[in-house]
């Protein structure tokens, strides 16, 4: 099994506290004392039984090529479980190495379930990361955010082998939380980042593939309209959202400009983990200027969603259109309130809070 997902989200914790059998093993590739060296890594591994768990695993991606030979053993003496932060490299070489002999699991931070709804705003406002959330006071947790996303891009992207100077890719990473929400530009990036567009999408590549950063996809289907192709980008931690755009307070969120797009990406956020649709959702717009926030894809049912800092947010025009091109057995407009109403055939007003209920009853997770 491999367990991908950005650093300090808590898969160490959870794979030293998971119930997966007695006997276990654990190798941290971090650690300059860890016997996993390439001239005797088979040495170590071989005779092992029970489950081993090997975490940042992407600082020997190599590694997947013995396993892939130690996962052919019959009977299987070992279980493998893999973790690690997020890279392109990492998802690739699992892919092409290990292919069908591995199952790969997303992880973040603390979502709203397990967070509970009273702390919504707190979860909105700090981020998922543990130690954000659960941080003594909001200044410490800001001090923690900012010092997660310096270590980020002075040690752990080098470390990947990656040679692009921390300053620059934090100026573009500082540059696109001013843009979160937006559809991908890569000209307009460059532009304003003072580089070309091949490198701001190298540099979107690197945030994407280490979960600092979601591109969510446009739908794609023949209705009769010129559609939007390129990806919407959004900073995927509302709590690392804010630390870049200088919001320390949620009072200072309330009057920030990009308060409604904040909202936006922390609810998105919530829908498609919650609904685990990650490889599921998308958004939906026209040139002719309909949209849709998200379009959740299940099977032959579609679910659309509107994400709106409103008490009591009402349909527009476009959401109309959307339920008729799109065909939706329902649109949801999720706003940050406490209540929940009908406002249609096929058309609800969806306080957050109430939404894993929801989503319980709609055979959505």
């Amino acid at each position: 099994m491999l367990l991908v997902g950005p650093r300090q989200c808590g898969k160490t914790t959870l794979a030293r506290s998971a119930e997966l059998g007695t006997r276990r093993t654990h190798f941290d590739l971090e650690d300059p004392a860890t016997p996993l060296l390439p001239e005797v890594a088979r040495q170590v591994l071989a005779p092992l039984r029970g489950l081993v768990v090997i975490d940042e695993f992407q600082r020997r991606p190599a590694l997947f090529e013995l396993l892939r030979v130690l996962s052919d053993r019959r009977p299987l003496p070992a279980r493998f479980l893999i973790l690690g932060s997020a890279s392109p490299e990492l998802v690739r070489g699992a892919s092409e190495t290990l292919a069908g002999r591995v199952a790969q699991i997303e992880m973040s931070g603390f979502d709203l379930e397990e967070a509970g709804a009273d702390s919504q705003r707190r979860l909105w406002m700090r981020g998922g990361f543990p130690r954000s959330f659960l941080a003594a006071t909001e200044a410490a947790s800001l001090a923690w955010r900012r010092d997660f996303m310096q270590t980020f891009l002075e040690r752990d992207v080098p470390a990947l082998g990656i040679t692009v100077p921390a300053p620059a890719l934090r100026r573009f990473w500082t540059m696109l939380a001013h843009l979160h929400g937006s559809v991908w530009n890569a000209a307009e990036l460059a532009r304003a980042v003072g580089t070309g567009e091949k490198a701001v999408r190298h540099h979107l590549d690197i945030l994407t593939g280490a979960f600092m950063v979601r591109q969510l996809p446009p739908w794609f289907e023949n209705v009769g309209k010129r559609l939007v192709k390129s990806p919407k980008v959004y900073v995927r931690d509302s709590g690392l959202l804010h630390a870049l755009l200088g919001v320390g307070r949620f009072d200072d969120l309330l009057a920030h400009p990009k308060l409604g797009f904040s909202w936006e990406g922390m609810a998105l956020d919530q829908v498609l983990r919650i609904t685990r649709g990650e490889r599921d959702g998308y958004f939906y717009a026209t040139h002719g200027g309909a949209e849709l926030d998200l379009l959740l894809v299940r099977g032959a049912r579609r679910f659309g969603f509107e994400f709106k800092h409103h008490d009591g947010p009402t349909p527009t025009r476009s959401m109309h259109v959307a339920l008729a091109d799109l065909r939706l057995d329902h649109l949801f407009i999720v706003h940050p309130g406490e209540r929940s109403l009908a406002l249609g055939d096929r058309l609800s007003s969806l306080a957050l809070r109430d939404f894993p209920e929801v989503a319980r009853e709609r055979r959505l997770v």
